[in-house]
C-alpha cells in the first residue's frame, strides 16, 4: 500500500490529527436536538466582548479539488452561483450584524478571506465581498490586518489589484510542490511555470506579507526533491512558509485511490519516517535561512512584518464567521453549519445556504463549557513555539494547568516533549514535541469531545 492509499492517520504515530481548532468540527451537532433549541444570535452575542472581534468570510469554490482537501467547498459554481451565494452572504451580514447590537461599540481587530478559494470570484465579486466586510459588518478592511487565500490560476492581476487596493496585508498561496510530478501525484494539476507567474503577479501587487503552502509526504517524494520546492519558494523571499505534512482522510480523491497496492508490511510506519525525516530536513533549512519557527507548520522570515495574529488566534473567542463553511465562536458556543466533505453533500449545503432568509439563529455547533475552554487554550498555546505562562493560565482561570492536567503534561514529560530547561515559569514544547504537535494535540481532547468525534457519520 503506498502513503496515497491511507484513509486514516496511524492512530499511534505522529500524524494523528491536524487540531487547528478545538472542539473539532465533527464534534458538532445540530442545536435543534438541544434542550434550548437553536439560540438566537442576538442572546449568543449579547454578553460577548465586541471590542476586538475577527472576521472571517468563506467562499466554498475551487476550480479544482486536490487530492489531499477535505474542505468544504466544491467545484465550480454553474447557473451564477456565486451571485446567489454573495446574495446571501449579503443577507447574513445583515442579520448578524443586527444580532450584535448597537449598545456596545462593534469594532474588528482582524479580517480573514478564506475557502475554498476566495480568489475563485472575479473582481467585481471580490470588489462586493470586501463591501459586505466594511458596509454590512462594519470592518475597516484598510486599517487591520487582511488575509485572503489565493490558488496560482486565480492569482490574476485584475483580482490582486482589487485586494491591494481594498487593503489586504496578506496573501496565501497554495502551492503544495514546486515538482510538476509530485503536483500530480497529489492530484493538484499545475505547472511550475504557472506556478512562478502567479507569485511574479503577487509581488508586483506589493501585497506586504506572501505565504506559499508546501507539503511534505507526497507519493515519490525525496528530501532532494523536498529541498528543490524549499529553494523555489525561498527565492521568492516569501515573508511566511507553511509545511504541512501530507494527511489522506476519507472522502478525499486521495483516499479513494490505490488502496489495494502492494507496498510494506507497515506502510503506516514508513509513511510516518518519511514525513519526519522531511519535516526536520525542510525545518532545519528554513531556520538556516532566517526563518523563525512560529508553531510546527508555520515560519515567519525573521525580518519579516507580521501582519496579524499567529495562526491559531482566528479560533479565539470573539470569531463571526460568515458563509456556510465559517465557524464562529463565542465564549460559550462555537457553531456553523452542516459540515461534509462528500461533493453532492457540499452542493446541497450551499444551495441551502444560497436559498435562506432567517439568519438570526444558530443552526450547528457545540457548547463549551469551563472545563473545555481551558482544554481549548491550553492546546491552543502549547501548539504554539513559544509556549505558554501558567501564571498567566492561572490569572485566567483561577487554576494551575498542572493540576488540572496532571495525566496529559506527565505524558509530554516522560516522552520528551516539553522543554524542560523552560519551566516552570514557561510550559514550551521542545523540538521534538513541535515535530509530534499532531500527535501531542489530540491528547487533549475531552472524553466527550473523543466520543462524538468518534459518533460522527462522514458525509
Amino acid at each position: 500500500m503506498t502513503a496515497t492509499a491511507h484513509s486514516t492517520a496511524n492512530s499511534t504515530g505522529p500524524y494523528r490529527s491536524y487540531v487547528y481548532a478545538y472542539p473539532h468540527k465533527t464534534a458538532y451537532r445540530p442545536l435543534d436536538g438541544h434542550p434550548a433549541g437553536r439560540p438566537l444570535l442576538s442572546e449568543l452575542w449579547a454578553a460577548e466582548r465586541k471590542d476586538a472581534l475577527s472576521l472571517y468570510l468563506h467562499i466554498p469554490f475551487c476550480e479544482i479539488r486536490c487530492g489531499f482537501c477535505n474542505l468544504f467547498t466544491r467545484i465550480g459554481a454553474p447557473d451564477e452561483l456565486t451571485t446567489r451565494y454573495l446574495d446571501a452572504l449579503d443577507r447574513q451580514a445583515t442579520a448578524v450584524r443586527d444580532a450584535l447590537g448597537d449598545g456596545e461599540p462593534v469594532r474588528f481587530a482582524a479580517a480573514a478571506f478564506g475557502g475554498g478559494t476566495p480568489t475563485f470570484l472575479t473582481a467585481g465579486e471580490l470588489e462586493r465581498l470586501c463591501d459586505i466586510a466594511e458596509k454590512r459588518m462594519g470592518a475597516d478592511l484598510r486599517s487591520v490586518p487582511l488575509s485572503v487565500e489565493t490558488s496560482p490560476s486565480t492569482a490574476t492581476a485584475d483580482r490582486l489589484s482589487v485586494l491591494a487596493d481594498r487593503g489586504t496585508t496578506r496573501i496565501s498561496i497554495g502551492v503544495q510542490s514546486f515538482v510538476d510530478a509530485e503536483a500530480r501525484a497529489a492530484v493538484r494539476p499545475q505547472h511550475r511555470s504557472e506556478v512562478e507567474a502567479a507569485l511574479g503577479r503577487i509581488r508586483d501587487a506589493r501585497i506586504p506579507v506572501l505565504n506559499i503552502d508546501l507539503i511534505y509526504g507526497i507519493e515519490g517524494q525525496t528530501e532532494a526533491s523536498w529541498r528543490t520546492s524549499l529553494d523555489a519558494a525561498l527565492a521568492w523571499r516569501p515573508e511566511e512558509l507553511y509545511l504541512y505534512p501530507l494527511y489522506v482522510r476519507p472522502l478525499t480523491g486521495l483516499g479513494r485511490l490505490g488502496t489495494g497496492a502492494d507496498g510494506p508490511e507497515d506502510p503506516d510506519a514508513t509513511w510516518d519516517e518519511q514525513r519526519l525525516r522531511l519535516y526536520r530536513a525542510g525545518r532545519d533549512h528554513l531556520l538556516a535561512q532566517g526563518y523563525e519557527q512560529v508553531s510546527m507548520r508555520m515560519f515567519r522570515r525573521a525580518d519579516a512584518p507580521q501582519a496579524g495574529p499567529d495562526d491559531y488566534a482566528c479560533q479565539t473567542d470573539g470569531m463571526i464567521g460568515l458563509g456556510c463553511g465559517a465557524r464562529s465562536y463565542t465564549s460559550s458556543l462555537h457553531y456553523s453549519f452542516d459540515y461534509a466533505v462528500e461533493m453532492r453533500e457540499i452542493r446541497g449545503i450551499i444551495d441551502g445556504f444560497t436559498t435562506t432568509d432567517d439568519f438570526s439563529r444558530a443552526e450547528v455547533g457545540r457548547y463549551v463549557d469551563g472545563g473545555e475552554a481551558r482544554r481549548r487554550h491550553l492546546l491552543q498555546s502549547l501548539l504554539q513555539a513559544q509556549g505558554m505562562r501558567p501564571a498567566e493560565y492561572r490569572e485566567r482561570f483561577g487554576t494551575d494547568p498542572y493540576d488540572d492536567f496532571p495525566a496529559e503534561l506527565a505524558l509530554f514529560t516522560a516522552r520528551g516533549w516539553l522543554d524542560e530547561e523552560a519551566r516552570p515559569e514557561l510550559l514550551r514544547l521542545s523540538p521534538e514535541g513541535l515535530a509530534h504537535s499532531d500527535a501531542l494535540g489530540p491528547e487533549l481532547f475531552s472524553p466527550e469531545v473523543r466520543a462524538a468525534m468518534a459518533a460522527y457519520e462522514a458525509k
